[in-house]
């Protein structure tokens, strides 16, 4: 089929390039020329394992294209998906500016039937909203309710997890699909039929359902999941000060098949592209017809103290003034496998640690770049402690000297490092662990101060093991 993907962000490009894959002929438009040179040139926008070599493989086999023409990319695909931003506005709604242009664009050059697919995140409502503004535009060309150029509104929102985007994608769990019930709803349902049917393959994975009905659905799954996490670091906070270990917790609840396992670890708080705004977008929606989501928002409320969890660790060890303090960071993304530092909370920590007078040193395997962006607009007017944040191109580099090492992102090349030269680098063995990754009765032994979140504290033993891993 051939297939069009209006933006080329995390949504748009994974789409694209699975649908490639597949062996759909795909045109994906982005208005952004930087970005249709970089993936031209063979490069990539994005940081997302498998994305780059599954795109080289449809580029050489020709069923993938990069364009910023809007008018091709419109004539180009019988199914369009649009898969846009939808930042935050400042009262926390979804901005839909970029969502309506795309299809004021589609109505403005459309000719026959096209099927367009809702793949951002969007408010309930939003597939009226689109279809009025196609309508709209047909309607200035003199072509509203020409059969001809006839169209149908489908919400599919997607559900992948940054950094495991393709897997999701290939190997979906469920594909929400909401279309309507009337003679262009069944073209478009059996259109989109056949796009996923290789996905399908084993077992029918498509859950088809009304149009509002599948908007609702990816809020209402990203509102769980954020809760869980919220309700897990309300936890750990209340571990800390009853003795508890909230890892043992997460055992015992998550043994029970009713909560399971995901997204039941205590941390600093989520932070990235669709929590943060989908909760907030949720909240605003509720807030709209009358509702108080008094959950979300004591949901939102916990995740943003969460983000302070840290640094009132590392105060409360070292006093709130650290000036002429070092401190080496691990982590900026604010997850594994993944450049995004949207809402990450790296940003808030070492944010703090500059503001209270220290010097940072900090290390991610792949986001140092955007986070070097993010923080010169977090710092922007504050050049004094833009001085003392360093970026080292080795979690080693980070050490040397160090006060204390601070753990914020769980990348796997942090888990297990060799703990005697660790030691050695730093001026006292001072660990303060944002993502749990060791054990403090390990740490203990090894004469290690270690500070986590909702686990045990662990005082450094009077003779430590040399062993040097844990």
């Amino acid at each position: 089929m051939k297939i069009t993907i209006i933006g080329t962000g995390y949504v748009g490009l994974v789409t694209g390039a699975c649908l490639a894959e597949v062996g759909n002929d795909v045109f994906c438009l982005d208005v952004d020329p930087r970005k249709i040179d970089i993936l031209n040139n063979g490069g990539m926008p994005i940081h997302e394992p498998g994305l780059q070599e599954i795109i080289a493989r449809s580029r050489a086999a020709g069923r993938i294209t990069f364009s910023t023409d809007v008018a091709a990319s419109v004539a180009h695909g019988e199914v369009q998906f649009i898969a846009v931003g939808t930042p935050p506005d400042e009262d926390g709604s979804a901005d839909l500016q970029y969502v309506l242009e795309a299809a004021r664009n589609i109505g403005r050059t459309m000719n026959g039937f096209k099927v367009v697919v809702d793949k951002s995140t969007v408010p309930v409502g939003t597939a009226q909203r689109v279809r009025a503004v196609i309508e709209e535009e047909l309607a200035k060309r003199g072509l509203n309710g020409s059969a001809q150029h006839g169209f149908s509104i489908v919400s599919n929102p997607e559900f992948l997890k940054e950094g495991a985007a393709v897997e999701d994608f290939m190997r979906p769990d469920r594909i929400v699909v909401g279309v309507d019930n009337d003679e262009q709803g069944d073209k478009a349902r059996e259109k989109i039929r056949r796009l996923y049917a290789p996905f399908n393959r084993n077992h029918e994975r498509t859950l088809y359902m009304d149009v509002r009905s599948a908007e609702f659905t990816k809020y209402a799954a990203n509102a769980m999941l954020a809760t869980r996490i919220s309700f897990m670091n309300e936890m750990a906070n209340l571990a800390d000060t009853v003795g508890a270990d909230i890892e043992a917790v997460r055992r015992g609840i998550g043994s029970d098949p009713r909560i399971g396992y995901h997204f039941l670890y205590a941390g600093v708080g989520y932070g990235g592209s669709c929590f943060p705004k989908d909760v907030q977008a949720l909240i605003r929606t509720g807030a709209e017809q009358g509702h108080n989501l008094r959950i979300l928002e004591a949901v939102e409320d916990v995740n943003h103290e969460q983000k302070e969890v840290l640094v009132r660790k590392i105060t409360g060890s070292l006093g709130e003034d650290l000036s002429g303090r070092t401190f080496a960071v691990w982590g900026l993304s604010f997850k594994p496998n993944t450049d995004d530092m949207r809402e990450a909370p790296s940003r808030r920590v070492i944010g703090q640690l500059l503001a209270r007078g220290a010097t940072v040193r900090a290390y991610d395997p792949v986001a140092t770049t955007e986070a070097k962006r993010v923080f010169a607009l977090d710092l922007a007017g504050l050049p004094e402690q833009q001085a003392r944040l360093h970026f080292e191109s080795t979690q080693d580099e980070t050490l040397g000297g160090a006060d204390a090492l601070v753990i914020v992102t769980e990348w796997k090349e942090f888990k297990s490092p060799d703990f005697t030269h660790l030691k050695s680098q730093l001026k006292a063995p001072l660990i303060f662990d944002g993502r749990n990754l060791y054990e403090p009765e390990a740490m203990s032994e090894l004469g290690i101060d270690y500070h986590s979140i909702g686990r045990p504290y662990a005082r450094p033993a009077e003779t430590s093991s040399d062993s040097g891993r844990a």
